[in-house]
């Protein structure tokens, strides 16, 4: 058994961080997810006006299909197939893309949360400061609000 002692006029001054508030409330982050959306907004409308165009083809195949020739009704049937195989492609290609943007952003935006809370720490003489993992702890220790308010400032001045 390990035994700690550190001696009495050597206070440690420690601060925890909420990351996951951060995340939610960092301007950073509000920005960011506008901008993804901004981003991929036509390709989601895109998707969206051809799952229309398969409905509107099914739709006709089983209104029609019973009075069409067997070859336009083959000839429906394989396009609607061709459709769909396009729909799954460009959904995948979609989620993929989606998922590598957000995962850019959330690497940067974490790098700025971090930057932030050095600096914090660097310029209020934290000797620690604790973030994920953190049972409790008092609203003494929390930096939270400190983090973010360095956050915000960052952002207006166009660190974002």
């Amino acid at each position: 058994m390990a035994l700690f002692v550190m001696p009495a006029q050597a206070a440690t001054k420690v601060g925890v961080v909420n990351t996951v508030r951060l995340m939610e409330e960092a301007p950073q982050a509000k920005a960011a997810q506008s901008k993804i959306e901004t981003e991929f907004a036509p390709r989601e409308q895109e998707l969206v006006k051809l799952q229309k165009s398969i409905r509107k083809l099914e739709d006709r195949l089983s209104r029609d299909g019973a009075v069409m020739s067997e070859k336009e009704n083959s000839k429906l049937e394989r396009q609607i197939l061709s459709k769909r195989r396009e729909l799954k492609r460009t959904q995948d290609e979609f989620r993929d893309d989606l998922n590598i943007r957000k995962n850019e952003v959330l690497s940067k935006l974490q790098r700025q949360m971090y930057e932030a809370t050095v600096a914090l720490a660097k310029e209020k003489k934290y000797d620690i400061i604790l973030g994920q993992g953190v049972v409790y702890s008092s609203d003494s220790v929390d930096v939270t609000n400190l983090v973010l308010d360095k956050l915000k400032a960052n952002f207006k001045s166009g660190g974002k």
